[in-house]
């Protein structure tokens, strides 16, 4: 008689050192987010932290606000964590061939062919990462490879800490060159969406 597998239901019972795709990731039960990095499990860091949050809900406010105003011609739409975007460029896709799934804090995705009812398959235009304590290697490091690999066409490194911004825009090379720094008071443009401006002030005055 054939034994059913034991279902997965806590973080312990998978291996660190195994491989999964997300397949074996929409199998997992447990209640803990976590990410998949080229088929190996990453669990996700403590809650952010309120600083993170204020920034996130400001940040994601005047995202929205000029979408809704704009949505006939951008066509573009935002998401953010929890919501995965399975990266398909090394593997293509298929949920037993996807090795990558990542749940950045804030996204854009102006193809809606990238939608579905999973969250995003393919590359968002723009990423947003906010960092914290636990996060500074996994954001700076591991998904700026990750985004450039797979085409993030912008993505922007936040720290709530220093009340900066790093933007990185995709050359015709295919890698990451540093587009702009903002550090104080001044408009911050979106090239990946076009019209879109996002003031400095806005979200970090009065942290």
């Amino acid at each position: 008689m054939e034994t059913l597998a034991q279902p997965i239901t806590q973080f312990a019972q998978l291996d660190p050192e195994g491989s999964y795709t997300y397949a074996d990731y929409l199998t997992w039960k447990f209640d803990e987010f976590v990410e998949l990095i080229r088929g190996k499990v990453l669990r996700k860091m403590a809650g952010p932290s309120i600083q993170h949050q204020e920034v996130s809900q400001r940040l994601e406010y005047r995202i929205m606000t000029f979408l809704l105003q704009n949505a006939p011609r951008s066509g573009c739409k935002m998401f953010h964590a929890p919501c995965d975007v399975r990266l398909t460029r090394s593997t293509g896709d298929g949920d037993a061939r996807v090795k990558t799934v990542v749940q950045p804090d804030i996204f854009v995705v102006c193809d809606p062919t990238k939608i579905d009812q999973r969250g995003c398959l393919g590359a968002p235009d723009w990423i947003v990462e906010i960092l914290s304590p636990g996060n500074l290697s996994h954001d700076t490091r591991t998904k700026f490879d990750l985004y450039e690999e797979n085409g993030v066409r912008e993505y922007w490194i936040l720290d709530p800490g220093l009340k900066a911004v790093v933007a990185y825009a995709l050359a015709a090379t295919g890698r990451y060159e540093l587009a702009a720094e903002y550090a104080a008071p001044g408009p911050m443009p979106v090239a990946a969406v076009p019209g879109l401006v996002l003031e400095w002030a806005d979200v970090f005055a009065d942290l």
